[in-house]
């Protein structure tokens, strides 16, 4: 299975336990795309933007973004890449502990492509990332 030889991963998480078990599922879904992690939305701002030191990423790539981090939250970072002209277009999988409808719903009007709560996926993130796997193979990326 695969994302695609050219699609990249943000994944935006500032817990490294959750961060740790996407990678291992990657793996285990025998999926090598290279992943770039940010710990917030300032962090990710700079990797997109290619301000980071060393860090960047190549188009097309797909984001994975928890909602509840420090300095600048998921919500925030939505809003942010939708009001800028070389972001908007950016696809985004919201992954969260958050099962508040107003996030839910802040989430999708910041056109989202979909919203899941990590309690529901539990602990083993293999199936979620081979959902992303299949989902992602019979879809053009914007570039």
């Amino acid at each position: 299975m695969s994302l695609g030889n050219t699609v990249s991963i943000l994944l935006v998480d500032d817990d490294q336990i959750d961060v740790e078990s996407i990678r291992r599922s990657f793996k285990k879904q025998k999926i090598a795309n290279p992943i770039t992690v940010a710990k917030d939305g300032l962090e990710a701002l700079a990797i997109l933007r290619g301000e980071a030191d060393g860090e960047t990423i190549d188009r097309p790539y797909l984001i994975l973004l928890d909602l509840n981090m420090p300095r600048m939250g998921g919500i925030e970072f939505l809003k942010t890449i939708r009001d800028d002209e070389e972001l908007k277009k950016s696809v985004v999988f919201v992954l969260t502990t958050s099962d508040d409808d107003r996030d839910v719903v802040a989430a999708y009007e910041n056109q989202v492509a979909g919203y899941m709560v990590k309690s529901r996926v539990g602990e083993d993130f293999v199936e979620m990332i081979g959902m992303l796997d299949h989902y992602w193979r019979v879809i053009e990326f914007p570039i």
